[in-house]
């Protein structure tokens, strides 16, 4: 779903808690009883200060630009701040969008508050995570097998998968699609990764929800402010396999506006052509058909499921295989029909806009940045609940 904007290789590049860009894709979800190492794919407060609620969508271009250049300044102290590395994609990034949705999204950044460092905790394997809170409540014999890990600011806003800001594309479409707001809407997002594009679309008032599997977001997002009420709206987090885990299922719910995954549901993840390691891959825990029959009991009639996919060329001949590459939808178009769905989009290319957004984010910067033209391409799949 996102990527790292001064690397050149967020969108399905792995990366390790620090933020070092990796190889491996952005978000599959992989089974958890796996160990999980940097190079694997996966199943997205400070003070606010005056400029809070002083900027939406309907700003003029001129002054949205001018409060997203200083806002970073009225919320850091002396410390460098990584809010002042997303205002400036923010502004890079407006004059990309037109519609209300994508606008608003990017008009929210100022109110992204100030994070100090955080210390988590995991075990060996990498399957369990804790807070440094929780971590101090075990018994001195555990607390001294797990690993500490200082994670910052960056880390909490882009964790290994870059800018929350690369969510800005799959909502321009879905405002091109009717979508002319999200205020009082409920927003599922597949395989989150992260929880800053959920803060900024709460801030603007929607109840959202992040799905993912891996352990270490709760244990990241678990101070208060993290969760709960966000701004005009909520954020919260649903960790494990939806829908396999009836858990999951019962936190996410129903009634959904909007159900949206952007770079796990890929059909090279849940189909590869060729063998792969079963670490690559997105396992569902259920069949495709009891999937989209689980979108179509969580969506409300009328209500969205966009499918968004950013990948890098193919592999060249001879080249071992990347399943991240094949951005397709993994469903075909009848199992979707027959669940009752109507298909508004089906692997719709988006490469150019999706380059212009690379572009924007920096992703093409440095000595090792990305050959946008060759090396980014991207494809979207949209339906609507009948």
């Amino acid at each position: 779903m996102a990527g790292r904007g001064d690397s050149g290789r967020e969108r399905f590049g792995g990366a390790d808690e620090g933020g070092t860009p990796g190889t491996a894709p952005a978000r599959p979800l992989p089974p958890a009883v796996l160990p999980r190492p940097s190079s694997r794919p996966r199943a997205g407060a400070g003070p606010r200060g005056t400029l809070r609620r002083m900027t939406t969508f309907r700003a003029a271009p001129a002054v949205f630009a001018a409060l997203l250049f200083l806002a970073p300044a009225a919320v850091a102290d002396e410390a460098p701040s990584h809010l002042a590395t997303l205002a400036e994609q923010a502004r890079a990034l407006q004059p990309l969008t037109r519609t209300v949705v994508a606008r608003d999204f990017l008009a929210q950044v100022p109110q992204l508050p100030r994070i100090t460092p955080r210390t988590v905790y995991r075990d060996s394997a990498r399957t369990r995570a804790w807070s440094a809170r929780e971590a101090a409540a075990l018994p001195d014999s555990v607390r001294a097998r797990l690993v500490p890990r200082e994670l910052d600011e960056r880390f909490y806003y882009d964790t290994r998968y870059g800018s929350p800001l690369a969510y800005v594309r799959t909502l321009e479409i879905l405002g091109e699609r009717g979508l002319r707001g999200v205020r009082g809407k409920r927003i599922a997002d597949f395989g989150c990764g992260m929880l800053g594009h959920l803060r900024l679309l709460a801030e603007s008032g929607a109840q959202t929800v992040g799905i993912d599997v891996d352990p270490l977001l709760p244990a990241l997002y678990s101070e208060p402010g993290d969760r709960g009420v966000v701004g005009s709206g909520t954020v919260q987090l649903a960790t494990g396999q939806w829908p396999a885990d009836e858990r999951v299922v019962r936190e996410v719910g129903e009634g959904l506006d909007l159900f949206v995954s952007k770079n796990t549901l890929k059909n090279g993840y849940l189909h590869p052509a060729e063998p792969v390691d079963a670490r690559m891959l997105v396992h569902l825990g259920v069949s495709d058909s009891a999937f989209v029959a689980a979108l179509a009991r969580g969506v409300r009639r009328g209500g969205m499921v966009m499918i968004y996919n950013l990948c890098p060329a193919p592999a060249a001949p001879g080249k071992p295989y990347i399943p991240w590459a094949d951005g397709r939808c993994p469903f075909p178009r009848a199992m979707w029909e027959a669940a009752g769905f109507r298909v508004l989009e089906f692997d719709r290319d988006d490469g150019p806009a999706a380059r212009a957004m690379g572009h924007a984010l920096g992703w093409d910067a440095g000595a090792n940045g990305m050959k946008l033209e060759s090396d980014l391409f991207a494809t979207y799949s949209l339906f609507v609940r009948k």
